[in-house]
């Protein structure tokens, strides 16, 4: 099981998988890097984990460098593709895998082995280079036996354009949404639940937002920082509740006891709200083409509602009370029924 180290998404929605693979008999491997191995150690202390080389994303500061930095940064991303797929390549001859799943580490796969990719960006949405993007990322998603879609294939639907494409590819399946989440017990203590999430500088520049925003909110707030570290630390602040961050059940229980939430509008965290079934505001990452769609997707659909970082005020929070939040968008499905591909072989 190998997510990609971009922002905490790609490893908490791997979580589920995770489980549903050792309760169908197999022994997972884990392998990533950063903050996103260090989560899944905490999360899975017994289980074998191995590090891979780092793709090294980082955003712009500003959001309308985004795809420069991308085009920048990306003959360092081709390197550590060809780095892992090495060590994948090795682990393979070795006997160690019987089967791969990598979420959107293009890298991690083998012909010698089922290999399955994860994705909901069948349309990878780049401004007026999205075509090219797509297609390129399309012929990389080819090259696995399978390409699991966490979202339903009819509507209503979570991820939209980037998840439905006119021509379905012909390895595509589509999964059902994907949360690490159970189904809260609903005590309303916080009035509101901030979290953080994402690559860095991006991340900091918004909690030192929301740090002074929080000042002038009217209600306890609980605060997830979004910075996996060794050690679980909180403090008070204010009227706030800060954690660096939190284990799958004790976020559980976050959103349990909270009102509304205050997040970005990453793919991962908009299925955990539909899983617990909450209203919240969302702040996209400036320049994130893929983020700023899903905002105003919601807020098209009257989900939820939305505006960029630099104009966010606390007292926009007030627009919540007038959409409903993410009900009825989460749908459970037996992961199990997957898993056949990698008895097969």
């Amino acid at each position: 099981m190998a997510p990609l180290n971009w922002g905490l998404g790609h490893a908490t929605r791997c979580i589920p998988i995770i489980n549903a693979l050792q309760d169908s008999g197999f022994t997972p491997l884990i392998a990533s890097d950063g903050s996103s191995l260090d989560l899944l150690k905490k999360e899975f202390p017994l289980l074998e984990t191995i590090e891979l080389p780092s793709y090294k994303i980082e955003y712009a500061k500003k959001g309308r460098h985004f795809k420069l930095k991308m085009i920048k940064d990306s003959p360092k991303m081709f390197k550590a593709i060809n780095k892992e797929r090495k060590q994948i390549g090795k682990l393979v001859r070795q006997g160690q895998i019987q089967g791969i799943i990598s979420d959107n580490r293009f890298g991690v796969r083998s012909k010698k082995v089922p290999s399955v990719f994860i994705t909901h960006q069948l349309n990878v949405l780049t401004g007026n280079t999205t075509w090219l993007s797509s297609k390129m990322h399309r012929r990389f998603i080819k090259k696995f036996d399978e390409c699991w879609v966490p979202d339903v294939e009819g509507t209503p639907n979570l991820s939209g354009k980037l998840g439905h494409i006119k021509k379905p590819l012909p390895n595509l399946k589509y999964i059902g949404p994907l949360s690490r989440l159970g189904t809260p017990e609903t005590i309303d203590y916080y009035d509101l639940l901030v979290i953080l999430s994402g690559p860095e500088p991006q991340r900091t520049m918004l909690e030192n937002k929301l740090f002074e925003e929080v000042k002038d909110f009217n209600g306890k707030v609980l605060f997830i920082r979004g910075k996996v570290e060794e050690k679980q630390e909180q403090f008070d602040f204010l009227n706030c509740r800060v954690f660096n961050f939190m284990t799958s059940k004790e976020l559980e229980i976050a959103f349990g006891q909270s009102a509304m939430v205050l997040c970005r509008s990453g793919y991962t965290t908009m299925m955990d709200l539909a899983k617990v079934n909450k209203k919240a505001f969302l702040i996209p990452t400036p320049g994130q083409y893929e983020q700023e769609y899903l905002a105003k997707y919601y807020k098209k659909m009257g989900v939820a509602p939305c505006c960029n970082q630099k104009k966010f005020s606390i007292d926009k929070l007030e627009k919540v009370d007038g959409y409903p939040g993410f009900g009825g968008f989460y749908k459970e499905t037996d992961l199990s029924d997957l898993f056949g591909l990698f008895e097969r072989k």
